[in-house]
């Protein structure tokens, strides 16, 4: 497989998204030989699928690829199986990962990645859905069907815009209390977490996590200290993990 699984969209000093991770994106689209880029915008919720897929088409002015949007496609199984490459965009993973279901979508894009090499790059919702549920998302389940089993591409849970900090005065649980709350529940699996400006690589049988800013990957298991990574490791153990 050849995964580039995105924390977020843009950090600061960004004007188009993924511009932090261009430099990875290009050089995996480059050796794959990549013409036709799918984008999968089903979780964007406050502006329009064309607007989102023309925002990734900006990102890749620079290749000589065509990018479509999955929405205006007649069949979007098809246009699966017609992909070079799939860019799944941020949003509400809720409704991402239920229109990948109602839409008989996941299985062609499980095969399209595992079978067919096809390169997948997710943002925020994107990367989530590459777990195998998204029970460690962010967002607020705002469809009435929940849905939770998802790409499974990796064996554990991501947490995307992961921040380890504490608000004065805020009286919730902080977001290492919640991931603890999981763990508690599921103690057999671990949670990732990666913070803004940062992505986990993987390529064939490695994955690598890296960050634009520094920022370490944080590991949780139940009862046992969170671990750091630092930015340009090798994370090949991850893959290994019980889901």
């Amino acid at each position: 497989m050849d995964l580039l699984l995105l924390s977020n969209g843009k950090i600061a000093g960004n004007t188009k998204v993924m511009e932090f991770a261009l430099p990875a994106i290009t050089d995996v689209f480059t050796r794959k030989q990549v013409k036709n880029v799918l984008v999968i915008p089903y979780a964007v919720i406050r502006s329009s699928h064309d607007d989102r897929t023309a925002m990734v088409a900006e990102s890749l002015s620079h290749l000589d690829v065509n990018v479509t949007g999955i929405h205006r496609a007649e069949d979007p199984v098809e246009a699966v199986r017609q992909a070079d490459a799939i860019i799944c965009s941020g949003g509400n993973t809720w409704v991402l990962n239920k229109t990948l279901h109602d839409l008989g979508l996941i299985g062609p894009i499980q095969q399209a990645v595992t079978q067919r090499g096809v390169p997948y790059v997710g943002w925020s919702a994107g990367a989530v859905i590459s777990a195998p549920t998204i029970r460690t998302t962010n967002d607020m389940c705002i469809v009435s069907a929940a849905i939770t089993p998802s790409l499974s591409f990796v064996p554990f849970q991501i947490n995307a815009h992961y921040i380890d900090a504490t608000i004065e005065g805020h009286m919730g649980e902080t977001r290492d209390e919640r991931i603890e709350e999981f763990l508690v529940v599921n103690p057999h699996q671990s949670v990732i977490g990666i913070p803004e400006g940062s992505w986990l690589a993987v390529s064939g049988d490695t994955m690598t996590y890296e960050a634009a800013n520094g920022k370490p990957l944080h590991w949780f298991k139940l009862n046992q200290e969170r671990k750091l990574i630092q930015a340009g490791s090798d994370v090949t153990e991850l893959m290994g993990l019980d889901g």
